[in-house]
């Protein structure tokens, strides 16, 4: 007999939750840029992504490092030089990420791809599904033993 889970109420959603920083506009390309392109520099961020505002850039770096999913790291040589990375707990949404790049790739292919044909994350991105989908490996691996 399986134990009985209980319910969660609608208010204390998990995916309700996740979506409180992950789901405001622009945070999961900002997380993209920091934690899969390795861009680390808020003018950089900027300008990987048309139709971002500074200002809005600031209130998204300022909401991540608040939740905990970036640092800013300031350089200690005098300058203004500010970069930011990705915490344990930042690294842990990149699976998140992931999905939604296979989706697009699966599903938006005429739009993500010159040739309009879907792909898979493998062949996009040989060997770098580890750190793409962290713990959701080994996840995925035990679910597949159970069918």
């Amino acid at each position: 007999m399986e134990p009985i889970i209980p319910r969660v109420s609608f208010a204390n959603c998990p995916i309700r939750e996740s979506l409180g920083v992950l789901g405001r506009k622009w945070s999961l390309l900002v997380l993209r840029d920091i934690g899969f392109l390795k861009i680390d520099r808020f003018s950089r961020i900027l300008k990987n992504n048309v139709g971002l505002t500074p200002r809005v850039l600031s209130m998204r770096l300022r909401d991540l490092e608040r939740e905990k999913l970036i640092e800013r790291i300031v350089a200690s040589h005098g300058q203004a030089d500010v970069r930011y990375r990705l915490t344990k707990k930042g690294e842990d949404a990149l699976p998140i990420l992931t999905a939604f790049i296979q989706y697009g790739m699966a599903h938006r292919a005429d739009r993500v791809f010159a040739d309009k044909k879907p792909r898979t994350l493998n062949r996009v991105f040989p060997g770098k599904q580890k750190p793409m989908l962290g713990e959701l490996i080994a996840y995925a691996k035990a679910q597949s033993m159970v069918r």
